[in-house]
């Protein structure tokens, strides 16, 4: 297999696979939001439909924007497979929450805290960061799936 980079199976895509799984993705985030909006409870059924909307929206817009450039190194190196996208996801996701959660790693003006009330912050973002690590890891899976077939 001339061209072959890496080790396993080969795969393909094309650009209007890409796009499918940018939809796909797009589709996940919106239900996550909905989701977790209604374990808050209490909205109604036009708060939960713009909240499937704008998450698909913003979940699209976010994987173009902060996927591409990683997931076309891997792309291009050979890494195409699962583990690949599921880590790339994991990563972005996890380093995206954390920084939300921490403000900005620390680096952004945060209100007065105490040393332990700033180790709890860091625990708690931490831990919060790892649930949806996981999430976008299963997200980044499924968009893997649509936008890949095994070449051979």
């Amino acid at each position: 297999m001339a061209g072959r980079v890496g080790r396993g199976p080969l795969y393909e895509t094309s650009i209007e696979r890409v796009g499918l799984a940018i939809g796909a993705g797009g589709a996940m985030g919106g239900a996550i939001a909905t989701l977790l909006l209604a374990f808050a409870g209490g909205y109604s059924l036009g708060t939960m439909v713009s909240a499937l909307v704008i998450g698909a929206l913003l979940t699209a817009l976010g994987v173009t924007a902060l996927a591409a450039i990683p997931w076309a190194l891997l792309h291009a190196s050979g890494r195409r497979g699962p583990v690949a996208a599921a880590a790339v996801g994991a990563v972005i996701g996890f380093v995206l929450f954390l920084s939300g959660q921490t403000y900005g790693f620390g680096f952004s003006p945060a209100p007065a805290m105490d040393a332990g009330t700033w180790l709890y912050r860091w625990a708690s973002g931490i831990a919060t960061s790892l649930v949806m690590a996981a999430m976008a890891a299963g997200v980044a899976v499924v968009m893997w799936r649509v936008a890949y077939r095994r070449v051979g």
